[in-house]
């Protein structure tokens, strides 16, 4: 190493007195093969290919050939180029299309695509499929991978990978990809979801692309055989399936009570003694509905776990079913929280704002005045002052301990803690920070559910009605704190049936396995 390394010096040393010719001869006659070639072959002349030679990309990697040139095409290409892969691009107008491409990439005719490529991604729309017929001695046992959607949820079949696998029976098809968009796929996995769902007959292609999937720095993951394609063709078209019944429910309260603050508020005023108060609808009412909604919302969230345990006492199992309105009801909790964390935040955001409108200046002006005018020297009422304060702070709780259960509820951060970590966050804390909520909301209201002046048009004030599900929920958990209940409910969460007559006892601290006596069965 070190005799060839000086020897490479000292004919670098002779060629710069003896001039370019003779520097690039004795350079060819080191590396006649590396250095006499180039990276990059120009443009052909049959279309204005560029190839990438061996020393760019991976020699072991397989050739990927991709048929279309669309955005998602071009995204495909640059990540693929910048994973190590050879690329070779099937286009109907190569020259119009060789621009379009990372110089590194091969932009050709689609049958020479088809022919060099080892794998190939059928990027085109699944209305064209048919097009492509005429490549099929080409891509005969070779891998395709169809990235295409539909146009709407398809719930009958077939597929458009199924269809694409009828169409070319001696390929292997994998459907994937569909669920990445050309954006992830330039700016990488790190800026978007890193999950690619695939699935295929051939378990051979699905291992080939998987591996292909690693290294562009995305997840695969499995989802069996091609006739989950359509299930997987229909994830990107659904809008928000788990969100729609807790938006709606949010949007259904949201409109309750703004209609029940504005008679009472509102219109109370207006009808009885001719006072217009108009004004507060975009504020004031909207401020006072947004807390109702957070706190009913928020007990929503715990309200299905109440349930579902005594329904598991009641039936003295757990391996019931619970009823399908419960079912999707647990699966929802989530959304139904953070859409009553949107509600708080909201709440605070305008309690901060109403010392700003002019409405509140011209009524601290005229207290001022008439208290002047009274010859009233202090207004402090030793009560108002506390409440306040209690209210508050309460409240500024409550909003802490919901913003830790959203942050919580973020994937990022959930997959960072252990299970009962978890457990500890959602349920422990967020059962105080409902406690919170509700001293909140008593708080608020103080001793005006007392004051018959509060029933306008005979109907109790809003705090009142907000209160019931909360109370509910709480209430119904202090009784699952019983002993003999809480006892009973976990020896049924441990398997106890009350039908079977299975006796044992619950473990001891440190005891791993509390099982007694299961001869009675």
């Amino acid at each position: 190493m070190g005799r060839g390394f000086s020897c490479c010096v000292i004919l670098s040393g002779r060629s710069a007195r003896t001039g370019g010719k003779r520097r690039s001869e004795i350079w060819q006659c080191i590396m006649p093969d590396e250095m006499s070639r180039p990276l990059i072959r120009g443009r052909g002349a049959g279309g204005g290919s560029r190839r990438l030679e061996a020393s760019v990309s991976d020699p072991g990697a397989p050739v990927v050939g991709i048929l279309g040139t669309g955005d998602f095409s071009r995204s495909l290409a640059r990540r693929l180029v910048a994973s190590g892969y050879q690329v070779v691009v099937g286009s109907r107008t190569p020259k119009r299309s060789v621009a379009l491409f990372p110089e590194e990439a091969e932009v050709t005719s689609q049958m020479e695509a088809a022919s060099q490529a080892d794998l190939v991604f059928v990027a085109v729309f699944p209305e064209h499929h048919s097009t492509l017929v005429e490549l099929k001695p080409a891509l005969a046992g070779k891998t395709l991978v169809d990235v295409s959607n539909g146009l709407k949820i398809n719930l009958d079949g077939p597929s458009n990978a199924e269809q694409l696998a009828d169409l070319f029976p001696e390929s292997s098809v994998v459907k994937g990809f569909n669920t990445i968009s050309a954006w992830t796929l330039q700016m990488g996995p790190r800026d978007g979801s890193r999950q690619v769902f695939l699935c295929s007959d051939s378990s051979k292609a699905k291992s080939s692309v998987t591996q292909l999937c690693r290294r562009m720095g995305f997840i695969p993951v499995d989802m069996g055989l091609l006739s989950s394609s359509l299930e997987i063709e229909n994830i990107p078209l659904y809008l928000f399936p788990s969100w729609r019944i807790p938006v709606l429910c949010t949007l259904s309260l949201f409109a309750f009570f703004y209609l029940y603050n504005f008679i009472r508020d509102v219109l109370q005023p207006y009808i009885t003694a001719g006072k217009s108060v108009f004004y507060k609808m975009p504020i004031e009412t909207v401020n006072v509905t947004l807390p109702s909604v957070a706190l009913v919302m928020f007990s929503l969230v715990y309200l299905p776990g109440v349930c579902a345990a005594f329904l598991q006492l009641w039936w003295g199992t757990k391996y019931n079913r619970f009823p399908n309105w419960l079912d999707g009801w647990l699966t929802r909790r989530k959304q139904f929280g953070l859409c009553s964390f949107l509600c708080a935040a909201l709440h605070a955001i305008y309690s901060l704002c109403l010392p700003m409108r002019k409405s509140a200046r011209y009524k601290l002006l005229n207290i001022a005045f008439k208290q002047v005018k009274a010859g009233v020297e202090d207004s402090w009422v030793d009560e108002e002052v506390w409440r306040m304060e209690l209210y508050l702070s309460a409240g500024i709780m409550a909003l802490g301990l919901l913003s830790l259960l959203a942050v919580t509820s973020l994937p990022s951060v959930a997959n960072t803690v252990n299970w009962r970590e978890f457990s500890f966050i959602q349920s422990t804390l967020g059962y105080c920070a409902l406690s919170m909520a509700t001293v909140h909301t008593l708080l608020y209201g103080w001793n005006r559910a007392f004051d018959p002046a509060q029933y306008r048009f005979h109907l109790p004030p809003t705090f009142i009605l907000v209160l019931i599900l909360p109370l509910a929920v709480l209430l119904g958990r202090l009784a699952l704190f019983v002993p003999c209940v809480a006892g009973r409910l976990r020896q049924i969460r441990r398997g106890w049936e009350k039908s079977r007559h299975i006796r044992f006892t619950l473990p001891e601290e440190g005891c791993r396995n509390g099982l007694e006596d299961v001869s009675h069965v």
